[in-house]
């Protein structure tokens, strides 16, 4: 195998889940040979000011990973425009590129996971991104590792021939899809994803992770999953830009390496039923729904000020 692909670790203002983060990927088999690079976003307002220069005093004193380089944002981007930037940096000057935000702990073999799917597809331009989490899918006969249209963002990688097709304009995503293409998108209706797509026209969120799908989804692309999840995000706890209090998609980190990758190119029709039969039924009774939303609701309320 050639050098480890470079990981890029996106922060801001979460310490505990950063160093929780960074313990993981200590633990991977690979991160000895593997050059980390930090992405540190400069603080939003005051309040997160403190939050900030913890996590940056955090990773200074990283050590476990072949080189380690801090890149100090001093303006505050936002989530979307710095994992965009520094994709477009890493994907350039390496090629490739494994991405990691800081709520996510992997498994001891997620990093290997990545390097040798890099490798393997690298030449397979209709694979275009690699995922590392997975739903807790209840179909056991699923291969070790499977093809699926949908491209998940926590704990990803990709190369720089896949990420060229990248469209961050929503006004030229958009038009490009019928009827018939949005009910693909979003797995027959099953995940609010073209909802996504509509809130980010109407500025109601800033997802970079909605437009790569589309990009991926649009140019005929797959994205190789793990049938066990290798990451489980430690996120949802309201502490997030894009989270909120929920266990539907808790999940059980795979303590063993990948050893099977799909030769063939093509979804996974068993793996596709068992993701829509999921998304069919995360959310649950009634009475489940609204004690979820209970909590969003408290947790919201508490946070003011």
């Amino acid at each position: 195998m050639t050098s480890p692909a470079p990981i890029a670790l996106f922060v801001y203002n979460r310490p505990d889940h950063t160093s929780e983060t960074l313990a993981h990927l200590r633990k991977n088999e690979l991160a000895s040979e593997s050059e980390l690079f930090i992405y540190s976003d400069g603080a939003k307002t005051a309040k997160d000011e403190p939050g900030v220069l913890e996590v940056r005093r955090i990773a200074r004193e990283v050590t476990g990973f072949k080189t380690i380089k801090l890149i100090e944002r001093e303006s505050n981007l936002g989530l979307a425009k710095s994992i965009i930037s520094g994709v477009t940096d890493l994907v350039n000057t390496h090629g490739r590129v494994i991405v990691f935000e800081d709520d996510l702990v992997s498994s001891p073999y997620t990093l290997k996971y990545f390097n040798d799917a890099l490798e393997r597809y690298q030449n397979d331009d209709k694979v275009m991104h690699i995922s590392s989490y997975i739903f807790p899918l209840e179909n056991s006969e699923l291969p070790e590792t499977f093809f699926f249209r949908a491209a998940f963002s926590w704990g990803w990688a990709t190369w720089d021939s896949a990420w060229k097709n990248f469209e961050p304009d929503i006004d030229k995503l958009i038009p490009k899809f019928d009827e018939q293409k949005i009910n693909q998108f979003s797995i027959e209706g099953t995940m609010n994803f073209w909802k996504q797509m509509l809130d980010f026209k109407a500025g109601k969120n800033n997802s970079w992770a909605i437009r790569w799908y589309a990009s991926v989804f649009l140019n005929g692309g797959l994205t190789l999953n793990p049938s066990r999840s290798l990451v489980h995000n430690i996120g949802h706890d309201g502490s997030g830009t894009h989270s909120n209090i929920e266990n539907m998609y808790s999940t059980h980190v795979a303590q063993q390496p990948v050893s099977y990758f799909p030769d063939l190119i093509k979804e996974n029709e068993k793996a596709y039923d068992a993701i829509k039969y999921f998304l069919s039924n995360r959310k649950g009774s009634i009475l489940q729904r609204l004690i979820r939303r209970a909590k969003q609701l408290k947790v919201k309320y508490f946070s003011r000020g």
